[in-house]
This record gives structure tokens, C-alpha cells and sequence, in this order.
């Protein structure tokens, strides 16, 4: 191992998430070609204490080929000076805060399965998270400059929006899987379709285009096949019914699995591969697939509801409980996560191409520079180069540009408190089609209201 990636400094804002830290910390510990210290910093310091006893637990543990060191840093200067790469996994506010931004649009019949990214409650947690985003944003200026930073929270396009509008040299990057997942479905589509077992995802070649969770496959193929065309009879083959790919990801009992038939709906409307699960590709859109929840069920996916997450939780906070004490004996295995992978790529271990959102520099030509788009990239030695996409196809292009233009106007709400723009952005969201402004007026204070204590006052004046 090189001199210089045996003391790496990894900051990691959030550092006691249940679960995709974990996952973080495994893929670490089971790669033999870096080690060094990560430091987990997060407002609920008991959570971030206890991940400090799982992670060396991780690295301790006898598959662990590499071994890193695991502390809780008590502010954000402490955890940033000297970072090589910061990550950033935080849950903006509560599950109360959650549960308004969910649940509350219901009363005017708008059922949201995820509600963090489009959407009333995607909205809402960009007002919470913006300011959360600027005060990381300047952290990372003060006090790592220089550092790579990967950001895993949503809404993802906005979150990195902020951290360039704050930081403009920052070098700041954000990761998705749910590409991965359709990148998988093709996998399974030339399995069952056309007998060719054992293909990865990574053999495939896509390309990416649009924004994070309404992402699309304008090209995609194995070897010398063009998947389109089979893409293409595959969706009608199972537009009615719907698409299993094994019993784990039987929509009916999975909160975050779908048959695929808002997928294979899109593609025969529009021509290309929607790459997201549909209970995320669906909150971009008006109400087509979620007038009614006998509509959310008829298309074969779930409404995620918050007392779910926090029985969620509870199940989570009993398994930390147990890997702490030993109860449950840790077991090191992939995450599937790609986050390891692209900092040893910009360490210079190797090229990587992946789905990656950064602010557009070209690589979408038809819509504005600078905002955050989702494509693919290549990773090397402190370098990121997006890979050219190409323009969105006219069909989707409406669809895509309302949202990239209205995250520049919530931004600017956000920053600025602006009442009167906030509402406009509020309102202008394809699921608010069929709200009267009143009505809508009401549900955009109440819903500010529900989260008062994470906005700035100013909201209020």
C-alpha cells in the first residue's frame, strides 16, 4: 500500500445514520488499498458515539483487510481540518417534520410514496435543508478546501446546488443508486428474455441524462446489442402485469420495491428508459399514477408512510444495540454502493465511469449551465469529467427543465426567505396541477408552519 493513502482523513457529516453508514464502513474495511481515519461528526452525538464502537468494531474485525479508526469530532471544525473527503448523510430535522411533509398534502388528495426530493414535500425539505447546506458549505471553505466531498442527502440536486452557490471551488459531487437498479431490471431483462445469464450491471453501457431520481437511459447496450429495441418489447410484455425480479423485490412486501409498470408506461410514452425507482419517478409528474391510493396500488408500488420509517428506525436502533453488545455477530459483506469505489478512483486507483450528480458544465447541452444535473462520469486522479449525455429528447425535456428551473427558484426562496417566491415554486410543482390557489396557500403555511423550529425566522417576520 502507497505511503500516501495509509493515513487518509475522511469527515463524515451525519456520522450516526443507521445502516448506509455501516454499509460505508464495511466496504472500507474490506478494501486493502487505503486505510487511515474517519471522523463522524453529527448533531445527535450518542448516535455518532455509537457508530465510533461499531466502526472499529468493522475494522477489527478478522475479514477486515484494512483498518481504520473510527472518532467522534464534537464540531464541524474539528471533523473538517485536514479532511481528504467529506461525506455527507444527514436526515434534515425529524420524522415529525417528515411526517408534514408526507402526510399533510393528503388532505387536498396528494399521496406522496417518498416525499424528500419532488413535490409539496420535497419542497419543504429543501426550505429545512438549504440553510443546513450553507453552513456546511462554509465549514467546507474554512476548513477543507481542498477536500473531495460526496453527498448521499436529498434532495440531492439542491443540496449540491447549495454547496456550490455557497463554496464555488468546492469540489463536491453527489451519489444515487437508483440508476443501479435499472441498470439491474436490464441485467434480468437479457436473462429471461434472451438467455444470457451473469451479465453486471457494470458490463452495460447507458446514458444517463436529467436530474437526480428522474433520471433517463437515452442509449443502453451489452456488447454489440442494442438494448433498446428489447427494452422496448419487454415493457410491452409486462406494461399489464408488471415485473418481479425475484421474491425480494415483490412490490406488495417491500415499502421501497415496484413492479416496474410506471417504467415500462414511461418508456412506451416517451422513448426512453426512466432509470428510478416509480415511487421516485412518479413525484415528478402530475398525478397520473397517484390520483387515488387504489391508483398508487393498480401500478404496482408503495406508499412509504412515516410511521413505517419510524418502526424503521426502532428496528435499526435495536440492531446498533446488538452489534454493540455482540448479539448479533457482525458479518462484513458489500454494500453495493459505489462511494469507496470514487474516492479510490480520484486517489488514482484506477479509472471508474458512474451516475453522478454536478452542476452542468455541457454535458446536458439543452438545459441551463450550472444547474445540477445527473450523468455519467469519469473518475480519475483529482479529476471528475462529466461525460457528454447529449441533449434531452424533446418529449422529456418539458418534463425535466420545469423542475431544473424551479429548483433555482427554491433556492432563491431559501436563501432568501421570500415568502411570496417560495408559494409560486410551491404551486408551480406538477402535483399542485389541481390545487386552487387558495387551498394551496393554506397547505404552503401550514406546512411552513409544521417546521418552524428548523427555518430561519425570517420566514416569519
Amino acid at each position: 500500500m502507497k505511503k500516501e493513502f495509509q493515513n487518509l482523513k475522511i469527515a463524515y457529516i451525519g456520522g450516526g445514520s443507521r445502516g448506509w453508514a455501516w454499509g460505508f464502513m464495511m466496504d472500507l474495511a474490506m478494501d486493502g488499498q487505503m486505510c487511515g481515519t474517519v471522523r463522524l461528526y453529527d448533531i445527535d452525538e450518542p448516535a455518532a458515539r455509537r457508530n465510533e464502537i461499531i466502526g472499529n468494531k468493522i475494522s477489527a474485525h478478522p475479514d477486515a483487510v484494512s483498518r481504520w479508526h473510527y472518532e467522534v469530532a464534537d464540531s464541524l471544525e474539528t471533523a473538517l481540518t485536514g479532511a481528504d473527503f467529506v461525506v455527507i448523510s444527514i436526515l434534515p430535522a425529524t420524522f415529525e417534520e417528515m411526517r408534514s411533509d408526507v402526510h399533510m398534502p393528503e388532505r387536498l388528495g396528494i399521496y406522496q410514496p417518498v416525499g424528500d426530493t419532488a413535490g409539496p414535500g420535497g419542497f419543504m425539505r429543501a426550505m429545512r435543508t438549504i440553510p443546513m447546506y450553507v453552513t456546511i458549505a462554509e465549514a467546507i471553505r474554512d476548513y477543507a478546501p481542498d477536500a473531495w466531498v460526496i453527498n448521499y442527502t436529498n434532495p440531492m440536486s439542491l443540496c449540491i446546488r447549495t454547496l456550490y452557490e455557497v463554496f464555488p471551488g468546492i469540489k463536491a459531487f453527489g451519489c444515487c443508486h437508483e440508476v443501479f437498479g435499472t441498470q439491474k431490471l436490464l441485467c434480468s431483462m437479457l436473462e429471461t428474455q434472451e438467455g444470457i445469464p451473469g451479465v453486471t450491471r457494470q458490463q452495460l453501457y447507458t446514458t444517463v441524462t436529467g436530474i437526480n431520481h428522474f433520471t433517463w437511459l437515452t442509449r443502453a447496450s451489452y456488447k454489440d446489442m442494442d438494448l433498446m429495441p428489447l427494452y422496448r418489447r419487454f415493457a410491452r410484455e409486462h406494461w399489464q402485469e408488471g415485473y418481479s425480479e425475484g421474491h425480494d423485490d415483490n412490490w406488495m412486501n417491500n415499502s421501497f420495491a415496484c413492479a416496474h409498470r410506471v417504467k415500462f408506461d414511461l418508456f412506451l410514452r416517451y422513448g426512453a428508459i426512466a432509470a428510478a425507482g416509480d415511487r421516485h419517478l412518479v413525484e415528478f409528474l402530475p398525478p397520473w399514477y397517484t390520483r387515488t391510493p387504489e391508483t398508487v396500488r393498480a401500478w404496482k408500488f408503495g406508499l412509504t408512510t412515516v410511521d413505517w420509517r419510524v418502526d424503521d428506525l426502532g428496528k435499526r436502533l435495536k440492531r446498533s444495540d446488538d452489534l454493540i453488545s455482540g448479539a448479533e455477530e457482525l458479518t462484513l459483506k458489500p454494500s453495493g454502493e459505489e462511494g469507496h469505489l470514487l474516492i479510490k478512483a480520484v486517489l488514482g486507483l484506477g479509472d471508474l465511469v458512474s451516475n453522478v450528480n454536478v452542476p452542468n458544465r455541457g454535458q446536458i447541452p439543452n438545459l441551463p449551465l450550472g444547474a445540477v444535473v445527473e450523468t455519467n462520469a469519469l473518475f480519475g486522479r483529482d479529476r471528475i469529467e462529466p461525460v457528454y449525455a447529449g441533449p434531452v429528447p424533446s418529449p422529456i425535456l418539458p418534463l425535466v427543465a420545469r423542475h431544473v428551473y424551479n429548483h433555482e427558484n427554491a433556492l432563491r426562496a431559501a436563501l432568501t426567505c421570500d415568502r411570496a417566491l417560495g408559494l409560486s415554486t410551491f404551486m408551480n410543482d406538477p402535483q399542485m396541477g389541481a390545487v386552487s390557489l387558495e387551498d394551496g396557500k393554506k397547505l404552503f403555511d401550514d406546512m411552513l408552519e409544521a417546521q418552524r423550529a428548523y427555518l430561519p425566522e425570517k420566514w416569519f417576520a
